[in-house]
């Protein structure tokens, strides 16, 4: 290998990692975003939550939040692969649109219990937060299907680089619904 090869590689890997800066970018302004509407969400919750209580099903919640939880560790198990591990991305996925498929059962419930958007402050509160969460985690399943498709067609030709930024959007999609679970529905079966 020749000095000017040996020279540009670093300069080529470093180039190839901007993405990731776009995307932690991304994330940070994202995460403020959120921050706000949970801001927003503190500020319209009644103070008797009893009517709250009585809607939100902790319970059956929490057990399809678990699945997003796992999915947090098998995302990165399929990381760690370098995209080797398919089978823990697909895995991933699934955990991801059980969550989704839970979220929009709890909707159906929610919506045909009387609950809506238009019910109150707090009803419109509830469905933009957590209806921002469940958009960006189908951005996540849609991106993570993408690297499947790519990964199983070519598998090298995918970039490691978005497999890391998939995997750091997951993480972060994660990361929001432990704050929202814990906001939305922790601290009203605890109050």
């Amino acid at each position: 290998m020749s000095a000017q090869a040996v020279a540009a590689a670093p300069a080529e890997s470093a180039l190839s990692r901007i993405p990731l800066l776009g995307v932690a970018v991304f994330i940070v302004s994202e995460s403020m975003f959120f921050l706000g509407v949970i801001f927003a969400f503190v500020q319209v919750r009644p103070a008797d939550v009893s009517q709250m209580k009585a809607q939100l099903d902790l319970a059956r919640t929490a057990v399809f939040s678990v699945c997003l939880f796992a999915s947090s560790g098998t995302v990165a198990l399929s990381h760690r692969g370098g995209g080797r591990h398919r089978g823990w991305l697909l895995l991933t996925w699934i955990l991801g649109a059980v969550f989704l498929v839970g979220q929009g059962t709890e909707y159906a419930r929610l919506l045909s219990s009387g609950f809506s958007p238009s019910s109150d402050v707090f009803g419109s509160a509830f469905f933009t937060l957590t209806g921002l969460h469940g958009l960006h985690v189908l951005v996540g399943l849609v991106a993570m299907g993408t690297l499947l498709v790519i990964a199983t067609a070519r598998p090298r030709g995918l970039s490691g680089v978005a497999w890391e930024a998939v995997t750091w959007y997951w993480h972060f999609v994660d990361a929001v619904w432990v704050v929202v679970f814990s906001v939305v529905y922790l601290w009203t079966a605890l109050s």
